[in-house]
């Protein structure tokens, strides 16, 4: 579970979160919202790498205000992000033992959680090419695998459906609606496709201008007008 207290962050005059507040506690949570409304901000602070200005957050009940980004990930918090940081010149597998390397405490729990990873993916077949080699989904695929190693707790993912096509994204669909129960953690979801937000989470929150305008179950939030008319384009 996450918890969001009175979240504030500002770049000179802009606050791209706004005494933001709220509990999230599905297996899968949407964040949405139009652009620059502050969901990749809100995820970049509770990553590490955005200090807010004033508010606090808990992850399981432990609040992670004073941890930096690494203290993060090894208490279990993962994202991805929106541009994938696939190295070129390591394989897909190697690209995932390269974050088991940090996160699993020995040889044989890294060995166990990168090939649970690969195979829940699908990129057995594809787990020696070099990752120049690999497709856009094939890369999302790599990004997704490198969450799920070491026992996380959280998984952050900033788009992991753009630019798919309609095969991929359904493929994504089938994969994100396993992982709470497979492995044991809560993901958080930003996406434009309101059609997979809707397939996915139980629960949305949805943010304009850096302030929450509804939270709730997802489908009574995606018909709700005010949203309708902010994120979706029509009354």
């Amino acid at each position: 579970m996450i918890r969001i207290q009175n979240l504030t962050v500002q770049f000179g005059g802009v606050r791209p979160l706004d005494d933001l507040s709220g509990e999230l506690t599905a297996p899968i949570v949407g964040l949405i919202g139009p652009n620059g409304a502050g969901k990749t901000t809100l995820l970049n602070v509770l990553s590490g790498f955005v200090k807010p200005l004033s508010g606090s957050v808990w992850v399981d009940g432990t609040s992670i205000d004073a941890l930096s980004p690494v203290e993060r990930v090894k208490l279990g918090i993962r994202r991805s992000f929106q541009q994938e940081l696939v190295v070129g010149d390591l394989t897909a597998g190697d690209n995932i033992l390269a974050l088991a390397d940090h996160v699993c405490p020995d040889h044989i729990s890294r060995s166990h959680d990168v090939e649970k990873a690969i195979h829940f993916v699908g990129l057995e077949s594809r787990r020696n090419a070099r990752g120049r080699r690999l497709n856009l989904f094939e890369r999302r695929m790599v990004e997704i695998a490198k969450t799920l190693v070491g026992k996380p707790k959280v998984i952050l993912l900033d788009e992991p459906g753009a630019g798919l096509n309609d095969s991929e994204t359904e493929r994504l669909r089938k994969l994100l609606v396993e992982i709470p129960a497979l492995f044991g953690v809560q993901v958080v979801l930003i996406d434009h496709d309101a059609q997979l937000i809707a397939a996915v989470c139980v629960e949305t929150m949805v943010l304009d201008f850096g302030k929450r305008i509804a939270f709730g179950a997802t489908r009574v939030v995606l018909d709700d007008p005010l949203v309708r008319q902010a994120y979706l384009g029509t009354a």
